[in-house]
This record gives C-alpha cells, sequence and structure tokens, in this order.
C-alpha cells in the first residue's frame, strides 16, 4: 500500500466516524478534500465502495439499538455519495479550467504564429533596409564625385572665359592700333592726295568730283576713328583711366541726351593697366544699359580711393529693377552683368548692384590695389600690350 492511499484511508475513516456519530449531515468542505485526496491516491468508485462498507461494518457493530444503526448507515452513504460525485459547480468549474485551458493554448499558438510572422517581415524589412542604405551610400559617393567633377568643369570654364576676354581685350587693342595708325593715315594720304588734285585740275567739274571723293574720305576716317575708338579708345592707353571716362561720358551724353558727370580722383591711376581696362569696360556696359533700359535723366560716374583699393559706383535715377531677377534671366541684361562680374573677378574685384524704386541704380565695382613691391609704391603694369597713340 501507497503512502497516499493510506493516508486517505486514515482520513476517510475518520471523516466515517465524524458522520456516524454526528446528528447531521458531513459538510462539503470534508467530502470535496476526501474526494481529491482519492483521486490521488488512484482510488476508483469500486475500491473506494469496498473500503467504504467494510469500515462501516466494522463501525455499525459498535453501535447499539437497532434505529440508530439505521440513522447512521443513512449519513454513511451520503458521505459516500459525496465522496463519489463531487457537487457540480466544483466539476463544472474543473470543465470551464480545462476548457478555459484549450482556449489559451489556441491563443498561444495563433499569437506565436504571428510572431513567427513578424519576425520573417521584420528580417525581411531589415535586409530592405540595409540594402537601400547601401544603395543610398554608393548614389552620395556618385553624387559627391559628379559635384567634384562639375565644379571642377567649372572652374576650368571660367578660367577660359577669362583666357577669352584676355584675348579678346588683346586682338581688340591691336585692332584699333592698326585702324588708327594704318587705315586712318593711308585715307588721309588719300586726301591729301586729292587736295593736290584738285589744285591741278583744269575743269569745274573734275574739281567738283574730287571735292565729293574727299568728304567720302573724310567721312570714311571718322568712321574709322569711331570704330577705333569702339573698340578700345587710345587716351585710355596714352593718359589713363580717368581721361578715357571723361571722353567716354561725354560719347554717351551726344549720343544718348542723358546727362553725365564725372568725380573721380587722380589716385585712382594706381591701378594696374589691366585694372584700368577693367572698370572702364564695366562702365561701358553700364552706361549701354542705362541708355537701354532705364529711361533716366542723369547718370553720376564716381571713382575713388576706398580702403584697400578702388572704388566706380555708377548710379542713375531711372526706373528700378530687381538684379536678382536680372541675373537669372535670358537675355542681354544677364550677360552683361556676367561680364561685368567675370572681368572684375579677373583682377580680385567684386561687383554689387543696389536699386530701389523712386531711387535709381546704383552700380558699384571695387578692385584692390597691388601690395608694394619691396616696401615701395605701387606702381601701375599691364598684361596687355601697349598702344601708340
Amino acid at each position: 500500500m501507497t503512502a497516499a492511499l493510506t493516508r486517505f484511508t486514515r482520513r476517510y475513516r475518520r471523516a466515517l466516524r465524524a458522520a456516524l456519530s454526528a446528528s447531521a449531515a458531513p459538510g462539503l468542505g470534508p467530502a470535496q478534500a476526501l474526494a481529491i485526496q482519492a483521486r490521488e491516491a488512484g482510488m476508483r468508485q469500486p475500491a473506494l465502495t469496498a473500503l467504504h462498507h467494510g469500515m462501516l461494518r466494522a463501525q455499525l457493530l459498535l453501535l447499539g439499538p437497532r434505529q440508530r444503526r439505521a440513522a447512521a448507515r443513512h449519513r454513511a452513504g451520503r458521505l459516500l455519495k459525496a465522496v463519489l460525485a463531487p457537487p457540480r459547480s466544483t466539476a463544472r468549474r474543473d470543465v470551464d479550467a480545462h476548457a478555459q485551458t484549450g482556449v489559451l493554448a489556441g491563443l498561444l499558438g495563433h499569437r506565436t504564429a504571428e510572431l513567427a510572422r513578424t519576425n520573417t517581415e521584420l528580417s525581411r524589412e531589415i535586409a530592405a533596409r540595409k540594402s537601400a542604405e547601401t544603395a543610398l551610400r554608393a548614389s552620395t559617393r556618385e553624387q559627391g564625385r559628379t559635384l567634384r567633377e562639375s565644379a571642377s568643369l567649372q572652374q576650368r570654364l571660367r578660367l577660359l572665359s577669362r583666357q577669352l576676354l584676355g584675348v579678346q581685350e588683346v586682338e581688340r587693342k591691336t585692332i584699333s592700333r592698326e585702324l588708327h595708325d594704318v587705315i586712318a593715315q593711308t585715307l588721309t594720304g588719300i586726301t591729301l592726295r586729292l587736295g593736290a588734285l584738285k589744285h591741278e585740275a583744269e575743269t569745274d567739274s573734275l574739281q567738283h568730283t574730287i571735292t565729293r571723293t574727299q568728304r567720302l574720305v573724310t567721312q570714311a576716317v571718322d568712321l574709322v576713328h569711331r570704330f577705333a575708338r569702339g573698340l578700345r579708345p587710345a587716351v585710355l592707353d596714352d593718359l589713363g583711366l580717368v581721361p578715357a571716362l571723361h571722353a567716354a561720358l561725354q560719347a554717351f551724353t551726344l549720343r544718348s541726351g542723358i546727362r553725365a558727370r564725372l568725380i573721380a580722383s587722380p589716385r585712382a591711376e594706381q591701378l594696374s593697366s589691366e585694372a584700368s581696362t577693367v572698370l572702364f569696360r564695366v562702365a561701358q556696359e553700364a552706361l549701354t544699359n542705362v541708355e537701354r533700359h532705364a529711361h533716366a535723366s542723369n547718370v553720376r560716374v564716381t571713382v575713388a580711393l576706398q580702403a584697400h583699393g578702388v572704388g566706380m559706383d555708377i548710379h542713375d535715377d531711372g526706373r528700378s529693377f530687381k538684379a536678382g531677377r536680372a541675373s537669372a534671366s535670358r537675355g542681354g541684361a544677364r550677360l552683361g552683368l556676367l561680364a561685368m562680374r567675370e572681368r572684375l573677378e579677373m583682377v580680385g574685384g567684386t561687383l554689387a548692384i543696389d536699386s530701389a524704386s523712386g531711387q535709381g541704380t546704383t552700380l558699384s565695382a571695387h578692385i584692390p590695389l597691388p601690395k608694394p613691391v619691396g616696401g615701395g609704391r605701387a606702381t601701375r603694369s599691364s598684361s596687355l600690350p601697349e598702344s601708340r597713340p
């Protein structure tokens, strides 16, 4: 006999004696406890019934009258019935607990499957993100390489543009000199020869023809001089920036009817020949823009020595414009501004434009002065060939 069965037998004997000696029915609590202990001891209904009857016969012999034994037998039967058939509520709780356990197990399995699917999707997403990060890093490297190539190409293009501007200025100077020194002198010689022929002519008709020819040659000489000055004024190379600006403003007033005024410091001549040419070309382009677009009545050009350089301000009282929009446009205004900026950058200069409604427009150019060599005064130097008067 096992220890669990021995303990159950002892407890059941005590419970039976208590039921036989009491006048009331056994309580629900002891019966339920005995039923649980019987299942733990492995007692099934036949064995439990046999154990009950064996203990009951032994206990009934100790009782007195028959009526008393009948009442005791009845109470003992109720104890056996309570142990063999637990209350419905207890059985129902066992069934509910078992059913709930099954539901929880099913829910746990479902959640486990969902977690597995989520882990699979998460793994795929992690792999996709790693692939995207790899592609992004590759794209960033490619973009950096493209930006470096673009910057290099832009620098080369700017260098080429500056070289073209320098070559253009040299060619202008050469052509202007040829027009002055060769073609104009040749035409002047033709005029002198025609004058000599005019005195030697015998008929009035021939003299009249020579006079008209002289007039045409004189007009051609004037035209050649205008072309030569337009290409590059000789006064810029011969006398300097300030006289060249003065002559340009006089021609501008005669051509456009706009009053022009020049305020210039002689110290501006400290600039190199190349820097003076740049300022002169910037002034030419600015005056052309004023004549074409500003509808101005007055223009003032100021050239003065500023901190670490020479500044030139060109102010007109015409209508204003948006400098940013003009720089972004595709017309001649944009090309003119780009040309001015490019020329100034060639000599380390800067360009600024201030335009406000009712106040006109001011274009400001600044060029730094060359540093003195060996502690002496700065001298004018030029990378352009000199022209003869």
